[in-house]
């Protein structure tokens, strides 16, 4: 997949692509550090057909979310002979409990037996978070564990 980055002098970057159906997507950062949406004409790449202006925090956790797919999938075919065993995505809201918390405080594990396998961050991958791991507002955290374990996970990561 071939990334398109292209300077935007006085205003920022714009990076995007053009997907197998021949739509163009991508960004636009400015300078200041706003962040846009844009889906764009595959023949007109200057011709935007809409923008979507995201807070760091919404990019964030759209970046997260679009890339934990991958994780998910492959976690998913890990345990596809082994009844019982579900993966699950949690998003680190901006009221939770946890936000700036060390993932400890959770005792999620010893509460549910559910674990945590990875913390997606900005696009970054953070796999096995130990206890310390300060969780933020935009984290998507994949699990691992029973229905009834993951349901409680859920229930601990909103409410504490």
């Amino acid at each position: 997949m071939k990334v398109e980055e292209t300077p935007l002098p006085g205003i920022g970057v714009r990076k995007d692509i053009v997907t197998a159906s021949g739509r163009r997507i991508g960004t636009v950062t400015q300078r200041g550090g706003e962040t846009e949406l844009i889906v764009s004409r595959a023949d007109d790449p200057d011709a935007c057909l809409a923008s979507i202006p995201l807070t760091a925090e919404e990019a964030s956790a759209l970046g997260n979310l679009l890339g934990s797919h991958e994780i998910v999938a492959q976690l998913t075919e890990d345990h596809r002979d082994l009844p019982g065993v579900n993966t699950r995505q949690f998003l680190i809201d901006v009221d939770s409990p946890y936000d700036g918390r060390k993932l400890g405080d959770t005792k999620m594990r010893t509460r549910t037996s559910v674990s945590l396998v990875a913390v997606l961050r900005r696009g970054q991958v953070q796999a096995s978070p130990t206890p310390d791991f300060t969780l933020a507002a935009g984290d998507l955290l994949v699990a691992v564990g029973t229905s009834e374990g993951l349901d409680a996970a859920a229930e601990i990561l909103s409410g504490g």
